[in-house]
């Protein structure tokens, strides 16, 4: 993973981080960490969470976009692809 990808990988554990209702899985999340079934981020708080990344990333996400995010590093790609 290169540093800007890490970067982005902090940033979206971050955001993550109060919508997570799985605190081990919290503890050791990488890229295959799922966001619905790892952490347990309802598909509720997972709208909150995209609305905080494009805050963040002062990006746009489209909701067919947000169908392909499964987990940590379908976000940090997504993200990746959006800032680039």
């Amino acid at each position: 993973m290169s540093e800007a990808q890490t970067q982005v990988m902090d940033r979206v554990v971050k955001i993550l981080t109060p919508f997570a209702k799985n605190e081990e899985a919290l503890a050791s999340v990488n890229s295959d960490t799922g966001i619905l079934d790892d952490l347990k981020v309802n598909s509720a708080r997972l709208v909150d969470a995209v609305l905080s990344f494009e805050d963040e990333f002062d990006i746009e996400i489209a909701d067919e976009d947000i169908d392909g995010v499964n987990t940590v590093g379908d976000a940090v790609r997504l993200i990746e692809a959006k800032i680039s």
